[in-house]
């Protein structure tokens, strides 16, 4: 909102600050900001506008820059600061925004000034909102020396990158090439995107590759997302900006404000009484065939309520925000179909992460198990998946945020001992399907090593292997241990949603009971 200034005595000042505002909305300049509107990008000021609520972004530090004056020391012009900043409204409630201008300079911190967005920053954190980047920076370059006269030992003291993440939500959204601290700013966060095919995230970028390791390599081989989609570096991947803000909306309609309040409750209008009758039948009697568990999260959760998180990358694990009775809640949840589910060290990594959200943030978590164990082999061990998966096992039991486990088919091994955190006192529920089998190791796989010659020998191998198996079935049926109270209660499928919308109001009430700060 701008407004005239009819009076004489401040009419130079105001004339200034008119000037100013207009140099600073000129961004990098006509040129500058049809190039890459040509390219089918926003510039910075229509993302942070387009992102939050209409009507509700307010600019802060408009007019920062690096003034040009006369030899009487009088305003004559001014290159404008590409770090922009501002608070607005998600859904009715107060975030602020950071958003690298790339018209100016490809949002390089050398025609920036550190200390505004890192005041941006520490505005979320006195505000206790959340805090999202627009991140499209290339990174920093060598004339800096050139501008300040001198090096400086690399880190910012008065950042609080890492104490932010304890403290309020944090979204990192890369929309063009991010490399060193503009990479810095996608990671740090609890969720982060990238535009497919716009946007890169690298330590360095192409050119620097190329003079240290002589690779010539196209900037999105380096780090475009089907790189990340293989690293799990970064979460998520959008279609286009629009599909970006959209992604990091919902994300945070997941989440309280800080960690000192509790995510909000809505109605979905979906009863908890639904039921869904395929679900009886779900998971094949066959153990050798494999399901869709998405088809089944779907069947269970509110509907439309899942929101996934790292779907590319570590597959033999689905991690998603979701709602049951309208109360948010994370979700893991095995997938047969990629490493026929086990562990593996990127699954885990994903996993740990996903685990560490739903704690800071008082989330309770739902895990779907069928879990064989952990990824076995020369090359998983190479990656160092027994270490991976536990870094898993510290951060679920560390966790105390209610908890409920469905095992719907295989729990063995290590991994499936992590299904739950062991604390008790704990609203830690555990329940299975009719479907289920548990133990040291997989059946299939032990019974054909521990009776290898006996299998080898028969006449019919192939019946004997199965016999044995059979066997050890019967003996490992999950009503067995339901009869001991090892388990809560065996449940058919189909009773799951509404004993979870059950559970989940309990959650609740015992969050309430809890000292509010998680991190």
């Amino acid at each position: 909102m701008e407004f005239e200034y009819h009076g004489e005595q401040w009419k130079s000042e105001f004339e200034e600050l008119h000037r100013r505002r207009v140099l600073a909305a000129a961004m990098g300049g006509e040129e500058a900001l049809r190039r890459h509107k040509e390219k089918g990008r926003l510039n910075a000021r229509e993302r942070m506008n387009v992102l939050v609520d209409p009507g509700s972004f307010r600019e802060m530090g408009r007019i920062a820059g690096k003034g040009v004056y006369d030899s009487n020391g009088r305003f004559m012009d001014m290159k404008p600061v590409n770090a922009l900043f501002g608070v607005g409204k998600i859904e009715g409630r107060k975030v602020v925004v950071a958003a690298d201008d790339y018209t100016l300079r490809g949002g390089s911190s050398e025609s920036t000034i550190s200390e505004k967005w890192i005041y941006a920053e520490n505005l979320a954190m006195t505000l206790s909102a959340p805090l999202v980047r627009l991140v499209d920076s290339a990174g920093g370059s060598v004339k800096l020396l050139e501008q300040q006269g001198g090096s400086k030992i690399p880190g910012y003291p008065t950042w609080p990158a890492v104490s932010l993440l304890d403290h309020v939500p944090v979204v990192g959204i890369a929309l063009g090439s991010c490399a060193g601290l503009g990479a810095m700013k996608v990671l740090l966060s609890h969720f982060s995107v990238m535009v497919r095919d716009q946007s890169q995230v690298f330590a360095a970028g192409p050119p620097v590759v190329k003079q240290a390791y002589g690779i010539n390599i196209e900037k999105n081989d380096l780090g475009g997302y089907k790189v990340h989609r293989r690293s799990g570096l970064v979460h998520n991947e959008a279609v286009d900006e629009m599909d970006a803000f959209a992604q990091a909306r919902r994300f945070l309609s997941y989440l309280p404000r800080n960690v000192n309040q509790r995510p909000a409750r809505v109605e979905t209008g979906d009863p908890p009484e639904r039921v869904e009758d395929w679900l009886a039948d779900a998971i094949p009697h066959d153990r050798r065939k494999i399901y869709d568990p998405r088809k089944i999260l779907a069947a269970i959760c509110d509907q439309d309520s899942i929101f996934e998180i790292g779907r590319w990358h570590g597959g033999s694990v689905i991690t998603a925000l979701a709602r049951i009775d309208g109360y948010p809640v994370g979700i893991l949840c095995s997938d047969p179909r990629v490493a026929g589910g086990a562990m593996t060290t990127v699954s885990a990594y994903k996993s740990e992460r996903h685990i560490n959200l739903c704690k800071i943030f008082g989330l309770p978590v739902i895990n779907f198990v069928d879990q064989p164990g952990n990824e076995t082999g020369p090359d998983a061990e190479a990656r160092g998946t027994l270490l991976a998966a536990v870094r898993v096992l510290t951060t679920v039991e560390k966790s105390r945020v209610p908890w409920f486990s469905v095992i719907m088919r295989r729990c063995y091994g290590m991994a499936g001992g992590m299904h739950a955190p062991k604390y008790f006192p704990q609203l830690n529920h555990r329940i299975a399907w009719p479907s289920a089998r548990w133990g040291s190791i997989p059946i299939e796989g032990g019974v054909s090593a521990a009776y290898r010659t006996e299998i080898e020998s028969a006449p019919d191998p192939l019946a004997k292997r199965e016999e044995i198996e059979q066997r050890f079935l019967n003996l490992g049926s999950p009503f067995r241990t339901a009869e001991a109270f090892r388990i809560l209660d065996i449940v058919d499928p189909r009773e799951t949603r509404a004993i979870l919308c059950d559970w989940v109001a309990d959650a609740w009430e015992v969050l309430a009971t809890r000292s509010p700060h998680r991190g």
